[in-house]
């Protein structure tokens, strides 16, 4: 009997042993697990993102580099933007204007360089400026003294609404193109020629 149990014992204690050896073999047999990391925290689309229209019309560049802001359920213009008030046409930052080459613009000459570009809004006619300031936050500097070319232009009421400002420079020959901006139910645009 004596004998019996000490047999059971070492039966039982290596039989312990053999299932503690399993454990650590399928342990180590196991994909380790990955570490965890935080998520980065999801960045906030900005509401006003900057962006950029250009096209190439011959040898000249056209660039406009603007803030785009969105209607996000206001009324625009006559609400938000006043009328017949100096608006820097975007956000932030006033939108501004590059070519490489004089343009034309409503007959009037528009030197190679860099301009501001501002616009006057109003119910039946816009005010359309290049200001030789580029470089300022909104109208902050603007003044009418550095005006290059201004123009008046009649603007078209959309249908839908444009829900983030938007300007394109389109090529319609190889010497003459399309400026546009619209924003909310707003559009205007005006042809330009490459000198």
């Amino acid at each position: 009997m004596k004998y019996t149990i000490i047999f059971l014992s070492l039966v039982l204690m290596s039989a312990c042993k053999e299932t503690s050896k399993e454990v650590d073999v399928a342990q180590d047999n196991q994909v380790p697990q990955q570490e965890t990391t935080q998520a980065e925290p999801v960045k906030k689309k900005p509401l006003s993102p900057h962006t950029s229209a250009m096209a190439m019309i011959g040898d000249a560049h056209i660039h406009f580099d603007y803030s785009s802001p969105g209607v996000r359920n206001r009324i625009v213009f006559g609400g938000l933007l006043p009328y017949d008030v100096v608006w820097q046409a975007g956000a932030h930052q006033a939108t501004w204007m590059e070519t490489n080459k004089d343009l034309s613009i409503a007959g009037k000459d528009l030197k190679a360089g860099k301009y501001g570009f501002f616009v006057i809004p109003n119910e039946k006619e816009w005010t359309l400026i290049f200001n030789s300031n580029w470089d300022q936050h909104g109208k902050d500097e603007y003044d009418e003294k550095d005006d290059v070319l201004r123009f008046k232009i009649t603007p078209k009421t959309a249908e839908a609404i444009q829900e983030h400002l938007e300007y394109k420079v389109t090529k319609t020959s190889d010497s003459s193109g399309i400026i546009a901006l619209s924003w909310e139910k707003i559009h205007i645009e005006f042809p330009f020629e490459v000198k």
